[in-house]
């Protein structure tokens, strides 16, 4: 996809009503007070010698920020907000409201714009070292915890 793709889809996230259950969705998952969108995945990297990888992580890295550049002209500066924390938190028993739960066990910062009354997120998750990556937004009325 892109840019301009992945900016409509943004677009469109902003202005959706949230689903009072939570569920999969045209371009990710959402529930109450959130969609998640998976804007872009790489291939898996199995057997992978790490150079295919490293790669991936460069373009990935590479495309958030174009996005999140893009982004900035429309909403101003993002904030950057690390997630180690939260996952910290999470890792210790207490309760992480979602979207913030799934984005703090996947990505390691978040690009923050706050809008009206919600939040975009934008960055880049990986779920496991032999998993894809991808290019991540979510759009929540969920306040950072």
């Amino acid at each position: 996809m892109t840019t301009a793709q992945h900016l409509a889809t943004i677009d469109q996230l902003r202005t959706r009503e949230f689903p009072s259950a939570r569920g999969r969705s045209d371009v990710g998952s959402s529930g109450p007070g959130y969609h998640l969108a998976e804007l872009s995945t790489s291939e898996e990297f199995w057997e992978d010698d790490g150079t295919r990888r490293a790669e991936a992580e460069d373009q990935y890295a590479a495309e958030c920020a174009a996005l999140a550049q893009a982004l900035s002209v429309q909403w101003g500066e993002p904030q950057v907000f690390s997630l180690w924390s939260l996952l910290v938190r999470g890792m210790e028993g207490e309760e992480i409201p979602e979207p913030w739960n799934q984005l703090s066990g996947s990505a390691v910062h978040l690009h923050l714009w706050r809008f009206e009354e919600r939040w975009l997120a934008l960055g880049v998750a990986q779920w496991g070292g032999e998993l894809p990556f991808q290019l991540i937004a979510a759009v929540t009325e969920i306040d950072p915890p």
